[in-house]
This record gives structure tokens, sequence and C-alpha cells, in this order.
């Protein structure tokens, strides 16, 4: 007679469906709002309530002339997803304002030849992020991020998703700096 043990199988698909399910929603930051903290690390003081992002100026002449709508746009649709806090353009506990600094095309990497390697669009934005709440917590601050295209490609042909990249950039730096260090 043999004594051959029976194991039994925990590895039922419910476990693994479950746990693929944990290990996304904690990829994800699970943002807890209302509260004023959250698992992704922004913290917003409970009597902040309020935001304002005023329409950013372009000061480069070589911009895209809906860059600083667009921009503007970008950020207020991030900080109202991804915050607790309610537009308001009267009186408002926070605010940012800006303008878009810099749009500039750099040929980069020489080959040999004196030929261009790639290309580099670079964007730079200055903001003024005003806390009506705490003026201890208030900055200006320069910020920027550049992408790259090949030599071969023409800017109008990749500018629409180089200035999304961008964008999306430099926006996430800015909110991190206005929510990340209360």
């Amino acid at each position: 007679m043999s004594n051959t043990i029976k194991r039994q199988n925990y590895a039922s698909p419910l476990f693994f469906w479950v746990m693929a399910v944990g290990i996304i929603l904690l990829q994800q930051g699970c943002m807890i709002r209302g509260n004023g903290y959250s698992l992704a690390g922004i913290s917003i003081p409970p009597d902040v309530n309020t935001y304002y992002v005023e329409t950013f100026e372009n000061q480069s002449p070589g911009a895209v002339p809906t860059l600083p709508r667009d921009f503007t746009e970008r950020l207020k649709d991030k900080i109202r997803t991804e915050t607790r806090l309610k537009y308001n353009d009267e009186e408002p506990d926070i605010e940012f304002a800006g303008s878009i600094t810099d749009f500039r095309v750099t040929a980069e990497a020489p080959k040999a030849g004196e030929q261009i390697g790639f290309n580099k669009l670079t964007i730079a934005v200055s903001v003024s992020f005003t806390n009506s709440k705490d003026e201890k917590a208030s900055w200006k601050q320069q910020f920027s991020f550049e992408d790259f295209f090949g030599a071969d490609q023409n800017l109008l042909d990749v500018q629409e998703s180089l200035i999304e990249t961008i964008s999306r950039e430099l926006v996430d730096r800015i909110y991190n700096r206005a929510f990340t260090n209360w």
C-alpha cells in the first residue's frame, strides 16, 4: 500500500484574479480623497477646498498659438480629477498662474560629416503658485522638459505628440510640486 499524501491545490483562478486586481490598485496609487491625505503621497490640508488656474500666457515667439490654452486646461483637468478640490475663480484657496517661456527645437548628437543625429523640442513654463491659506507654501518656479525626434522627421508631423508628452510631464511636475511639498 502506498503512503501517498494528496496535496490540496490552493492556486485557484479566483485567487490569481483577486491578487492581480490588488496589485493593479496598489500600482495606481489608491487615491483617498476628502480627508487631506492619500496613499499616492498627495497631501492637501483640510482647509484648502478650492483652486483656480489662470490661463497661461505665451511669452515664447516660437510656441504654437494654442499651447497656453491647452496647457492650462491640462493642468485644470489634472487637479479636478486627482484631488477633492473644487474649481473657483473668485477667491480660491490656491491659485496657479504662469507663462510659456520657451519653445525651442535644437539639433542634437552630431554624426560624422556634420550630420544631425536627432532633434530636441524643449518647452519651458514659469509657474506661480499662491496659497491664500498659508503664504509660506506659495512659490514661483521654472519647469522645463524635452522630447526627441529623428533628424529625418518634420517637426510639423510629430509636433502634436511631442507637445502632448512634454505637457503631460510638465503638468505632473507642477502638480507634484504643489501637492507633495505642503
